[in-house]
Formats: structure tokens, C-alpha cells, sequence
């Protein structure tokens, strides 16, 4: 798969056994950090964290990325091997973890599916989160059938205007709806433990962003009528500038006035899921991409 990478919309065809693809990617997995974190969704972090592993490079370019210094295509990283990548998930769940958390790995699909494998061979039994820019193709999704339990994708933008300007990718739309659409058909409708964790579902994120309030609307819509019910939604405020000085009308935060009125939205058309408060602004942080907590190969 990987001699004619067709993983991620971007479909740029490259022998990853050889090179790089238009994301950055090689064929070893390069992953940035493994920890508890606890700033997820509430039935996501639960009480002791959720077990993220954040992935090198990403198929979008958000001009706002909090985490572009591994993001990019000239990211930041280590080389991890499948067998590592086991040894870290199963780490993650004897520190506690509720989940695995895999942030930003559709470039790597083949590989953690390898590396799951060899985990729960060896006694993984916690959920899986697969967490998601929203761009991604319908057959890598369906690569990960049985492999996912919750799935954890954005929904950036309704507008291919915004989507080409903000993450250069004027198709998002266009791929992230049919992406969702296979998501929701993987896990079915939100289950949760007895605890209030979430076993099983999809958690859509929508970003606000400066002066799209509009844009927000029709996302927001849009949802209610594809998925309803059958979903939660993340609504979220803490968008953080920095270095915006070419995007000067994203160089600020989102408003009370924005948010409320997005709120009020929300509740109009009858959706579940998690808004923010205002102390969440603070809350917005950019961890150590030093390798913490990956395990040698």
C-alpha cells in the first residue's frame, strides 16, 4: 500500500518505501509523544487520562495548527517500529489510560493496525480513538473496521472557500461528510460504561474560528440533519493565535458573543455533546514533542 500511497485524499501516489509523500510521511511510523492526557471530551479523558499518541505529519496544513511542529512535512519526531508502537499502547493502559488515543494517524494506518494486532495479542483490552482531521478517505476508514471503537474526527469547514484559504484543501468538504458517514456506520450511536465513558461512537469536533460564524452555522446544520442523534458534538472554543501576522482577521479569539450564539444554535437544533466554558481558553496548550513516552524499538 504504501508503494502507491493512496492513504489520505491528497492520493499524491508516492512510493513511501523510497521516499516521502506530499504529508511527509516515510514508511517507518514517526510519532512525537505518548501520554495521559487530560483535555479530551469528558467520557474520552475520564479521570485518569486518555492514552494519546501523537503522530508526525498530517495530510491538511492548517495555517493555525497548534501542533505544527509536528504537523508539517518537515516534522519533528522519532522512528517507532510496530513492535514499539505495541509496547506503548500496553504502557499507556498500565499507567491508567481509559483509551488509545491515535492523534493524527492516517498516514499510518497499515502500521497501527500491525501494531494493534500485536497488542491485543498480548492483552490490550482497552478502546480505541481514532482522532481525526476529518480529511480522510472512505478506504482507509474501512481498513479500520473492528480495529476502532470511537471515532474522533473535526468537521473544519462547510465552505470549500475556507477549507482551500485556512487548511489548503478546497475538497474537505467532499471527503470529510463520506468519512463521517463511514465512521458512524463502523461504531453506531454513543455507548457508554457504567462510569460514563464512552465505549463506543463518534465525537464530532468543530473548531471555531474568528469571523466564521457564519460557516460554524452551516456545520452545525449540516450535522443535525445527516447524523442527529446519532452522534455527540464537540462544540470548541479555545482557538489560540499565534504567528498569524499573513491571516490578520485570525488573529484573535473567539468572542463570548460568537460562542453563545453558536451555543443557542446548537441547542435549537437538537444536538448532543459538550460545549466549552470560558476558563477552557486557558486551557489550550501545546505539549513537550520530545518522544515522552514512547517505547524503544
Amino acid at each position: 500500500m504504501l508503494k502507491n500511497c493512496q492513504l489520505c485524499p491528497r492520493a499524491c501516489g508516492a512510493d513511501r518505501t523510497k521516499n516521502r509523500g506530499a504529508c511527509g510521511a516515510g514508511i517507518e511510523i514517526e510519532a512525537a509523544r505518548a501520554s495521559l492526557h487530560m483535555w479530551e471530551e469528558p467520557p474520552i479523558s475520564g479521570t485518569n487520562g486518555s492514552g494519546t499518541v501523537f503522530f508526525s505529519h498530517c495530510s491538511l496544513g492548517c495555517v493555525f495548527c497548534q501542533n505544527r511542529k509536528i504537523s508539517r512535512r518537515e516534522a519533528e519526531g522519532q522512528n517507532i517500529t510496530a513492535d514499539a508502537l505495541a509496547k506503548t499502547f500496553l504502557s499507556l493502559e498500565k499507567k491508567g489510560a481509559h483509551n488509545i488515543n491515535l492523534v493524527t494517524g492516517a498516514h499510518y494506518v497499515p502500521q497501527i493496525i500491525e501494531a494493534l494486532q500485536i497488542a491485543r495479542k498480548q492483552g490490550l483490552s482497552l478502546p480505541v480513538v481514532y482522532n481525526s482531521s476529518g480529511y480522510e478517505q472512505v478506504e482507509t476508514l474501512q481498513l479500520l473496521d473492528g480495529h476502532i471503537d470511537i471515532y474522533l474526527p473535526d468537521y473544519k469547514y462547510y465552505s470549500s472557500y475556507y477549507a482551500g484559504l485556512y487548511s489548503h484543501a478546497e475538497d474537505y468538504r467532499e471527503f470529510a461528510v463520506p468519512a463521517i458517514d463511514e465512521m458512524v456506520r463502523q461504531t453506531g450511536a454513543p455507548q457508554f460504561d457504567k462510569n460514563g465513558l464512552l465505549k463506543r461512537g463518534t465525537v464530532i469536533r468543530h473548531l471555531m474560528l474568528p469571523g466564521l460564524a457564519g460557516d460554524t452555522a452551516q456545520v452545525l446544520r449540516d450535522i443535525a440533519s445527516r447524523w442527529g442523534d446519532s452522534v455527540l458534538i464537540s462544540l470548541m472554543r479555545q482557538y489560540t493565535p499565534f504567528d498569524m501576522q499573513d491571516y490578520p482577521e485570525l488573529d484573535r479569539t473567539i468572542t463570548a458573543e460568537e460562542y453563545a450564539d453558536a451555543c443557542t444554535l446548537f441547542g435549537e437544533l437538537g444536538l448532543g455533546g459538550f460545549f466549552q466554558q470560558d476558563e477552557s481558553i486557558s486551557e489550550s496548550f501545546i505539549p513537550a514533542f520530545d518522544g515522552t513516552g514512547l517505547e524503544e524499538n
